[in-house]
């Protein structure tokens, strides 16, 4: 079972992408610091697993917690990588997630966690909702999407090559 990992971060208008390990990460924190050591304003953690899942996790300042989105939830059940996202997303309140009509329940849904993630980058809730579901939409094509959006589309194609 092998993943794809990298982060992509914006400092001063540019954008670059850097390949990383997340072997050691035992939660959405640990996932976070990892984003962190990339310098930038935006960072941008993208994961994609055997064409099965992509989860997008992102900070910005050193000291915001780190929001996560996994695009499909029944990865849990047999990726170890996703079920620790999956628990940690699903800790982030019903409450918190109740009042945008457009995030689907935590763990009862397919896709869920904050789906406007990337909506400051081009990429609304909806859209990214809509990908996720969509048949025939590999998780590395919503990643490359939201990167397209975003503007860090060549740097995120970049780390990937």
């Amino acid at each position: 079972m092998s993943y794809f990992a990298a982060v992509v971060a914006r400092k001063n208008d540019r954008w670059h992408a850097v390949e990383v390990s997340l072997d050691d990460c035992e939660s959405l924190a640990d996932i976070g610091d990892v984003a962190r050591d990339v310098p930038g304003d935006v960072r941008l953690l993208l994961v994609e697993q055997d064409d099965e899942y992509a989860a997008l996790v992102r900070v910005d300042d050193d000291d915001d917690e780190p929001r996560g989105f996994l695009s499909d939830g029944h990865a849990a059940d047999a990726y170890p990588m996703a079920a620790m996202l999956a628990e940690d997303l699903a800790e982030i309140g019903e409450d918190e997630l109740s009042e945008d009509e457009d995030a689907p329940p935590a763990h009862e849904s397919i896709p869920f966690g904050d789906p406007e993630i990337a909506e400051d980058l081009g990429t609304s809730a909806s859209d990214l909702l809509s990908m996720c579901e969509h048949l025939g939409t590999l998780p590395i094509d919503v990643l490359v999407a939201v990167c397209e959006k975003a503007g860090c589309g060549q740097a995120f194609e970049d780390v990937r090559a």
